[in-house]
This record gives structure tokens, sequence and C-alpha cells, in this order.
């Protein structure tokens, strides 16, 4: 025990004395034992530092000098990102991101959830705030993919009275044109990006994280609603409307209508500008849960009458989970009496 705490001393010297230090014990990059638990690597890193701002600094170019982003191979699917299991008693469990964070630490490989999972770990034995966050991200900005949906995780950290944005995937390099190699190449328009800046590639599933006042519509969303994760979960086949804006006016009504093969359908729609766990337990005057659609084989329809030219959003929720999410745009309903005195 003495001798693990020295040599965590001895490191963290040499850290504040040079510029840069590389966390490894030997030229083959493998790394050292004392740092394979988040809690200490984390205590290494940001022990020298003095604002918060420096920790989160530390901690993101580490991550993006030391984790390579694993590309794909037929050994993929099986060892991605997984945690190993506590090799003796239940009561030594961690928790999912610090089991992940390990094993990123341990392998120095990850994807995008493994960056974001260590990151936060890290964060968190530094005593600063941080979220993962999980939405799209637009791979190629010059093409329009066929697809609207979740696919990408990254973070945001909390310092200096505000909320940042950053995404250590993307900043760490990129992968060949043929998916087989990852390029090491630091990219700082990923770190504490500016949300205007940042909603361009990053489409988040909860709005708020956009950290804008008022999130655009982003192109593709004229296609096709944004799909949540639990889209796929849910083993929706198909959908109606078809295309993510949809046009009404105040007393209009709006049929979503899914299609799917399982057995358990509840579809309701909500127009709350955030899907949180008071809305998902929302009740009527019964105390039942509110109106959940009309099933049709496999298909069940849900009708939504415009209250307002408030709402902005609806929010597709399939057995009490968001699955989908349309931008409700309100038009004017012309009167015919006014048009003919007008004329």
């Amino acid at each position: 025990m003495l001798l693990g705490i020295w040599l965590v001393w001895v490191s963290v010297t040499a850290f504040s004395q040079g510029q840069y230090v590389n966390f490894t014990d030997n030229a083959t990059g493998n790394p050292s034992p004392k740092f394979e638990q988040p809690d200490l690597l984390a205590y290494w890193l940001t022990a020298p530092c003095k604002t918060d701002r420096e920790k989160v600094t530390a901690i993101f170019h580490w991550i993006t000098d030391n984790i390579a982003y694993k590309v794909r191979d037929k050994w993929s699917r099986n060892i991605l990102n997984k945690a190993s299991d506590p090799a003796d008693t239940a009561g030594n469990w961690k928790s999912l991101n610090e089991m992940v964070a390990a094993n990123v630490i341990r392998k120095r490989v990850a994807v995008c959830d493994g960056y974001a999972r260590l990151f936060k770990t890290l964060c968190d034995y530094a005593g600063i705030p941080s979220e993962i966050i999980t939405g799209y991200a637009r791979t190629n900005i010059n093409t329009v993919g066929n697809l609207f949906r979740a696919n990408h995780t990254w973070n945001a950290v909390y310092f200096d009275s505000s909320w940042h944005l950053l995404d250590a995937t993307w900043a760490s390099g990129y992968v060949s044109y043929n998916g087989d190699e990852f390029i090491r190449h630091y990219d700082d328009s990923y770190f504490l990006a500016p949300p205007q800046q940042f909603i361009y590639d990053h489409y988040p599933e909860d709005l708020q994280w956009t950290l804008l006042a008022d999130a655009p519509v982003l192109q593709e969303y004229n296609r096709t609603p944004f799909k949540y994760s639990a889209f796929i979960k849910n083993g929706i086949v198909s959908f109606k409307p078809a295309k993510g804006i949809i046009d009404a006016a105040v007393g209009d009504t709006v049929t979503i209508e899914l299609e799917t093969d399982n057995n358990q359908k509840r579809l309701r729609i909500t127009d709350a500008t955030i899907v949180d766990s008071a809305v998902l337990s929302e009740t009527d005057s019964c105390g039942d849960k509110k109106p959940t659609g009309v099933i049709s084989g496999r298909r069940i329809r849900y009708t939504y009458i415009v209250p307002s030219a408030n709402v902005e959003w609806l929010h597709v929720l399939y057995n009490d989970e968001p699955v989908m999410r349309y931008r409700l745009r309100i038009r004017l309903r012309i009167r015919k009496d006014k048009f003919i005195a007008g004329r």
C-alpha cells in the first residue's frame, strides 16, 4: 500500500515538473499497472492542476493522445468496449462507466461509447460534473444519410459556471477510407467547441444538450423524424408521417402510426419540450396512463389535436420510451369571411 502511494506521488511530482509525460512504462506503449484504474489515473492527471479547466484539458488530452479508435474487424462485435467481470464476489462490482473505463485504459482502444465513458469516469474522480450525450453525428457534411437516428456518443462538462461540449472520439483522429486503420490526428475544434459550431454535426437526443436557446432543424430533419436509440430496440419497422416536419394549424388533428411485431403496444404523444421521468409517468385524471392509441394488427395509431401555436415538438412515446421526435410547424388558418371581405 505504501509503495503504491509512493509511486503515485513520484508520478505526480514528475508531471508537475515537466511539460509532457508519456503515461507508459516501456517502449511498447503498455500502460503501467498503477494506471490501469481510473481513480489513480485521474489523480495523476489532475493533481498538478489549479483550475477545473486545466483538469478537463489534462483529462481530454490524455485520452486523445493515448486511446485509439477501434476499427472494425471480424472480432470487433465480440470484444468492443466489453467490460471485464470482477474476479470474486458481487461486492466488487463497479458501475458500468468505471468498468468500461478500466477496460479502455488497459486495452488503449475504444469506440465512441468507450471514449465518452472514460472521460466521464475520470471527471467523476476529479470532482468535475460531466454528462454522456447520445445523439446523431453527421459523418459526411457533403451528403445526407438515409437514416436519422442516434449513432454517436460525446460529452458535456461543467466548469466556470457553465456547460461545455466536447468529443474526444473525433478529436483523436479519423479512420482511413477503407475503414481498417485509425489515423491519429488531433482536432482541437471538438474541444470546448461553441454550441453554434458543435450543432453543425452533433445533434443530441435531448435538445437541452445543444446548449442553444433555439435548437435548429437540420436538413435531414425534413426527410425523416429523429429516431431515438429505443426506436430499434422496440422493433419498429415503419411509421407515418414519413417526414420529420409536420405542418398543422391550431385545432388540426395529427395522426402518428407505427408498425411493429412487438406484442406490447402502448403509444402516446407528448408535446413537452423535454421528455423526463415526470412526462413518462404522466397519468390522466383517473390515475391511468394517458390514452395509448388504437391497435389494428401490427399497427398502432395515435391522434393528437394541436392545442396552441406554442407547440414546437411532438415526442412519440412507445411503451413509455421516447422513440421518435417530430418538429411541428404551426401555420395560420385563413378565415374565408376575412378573405372575402378583403377582396
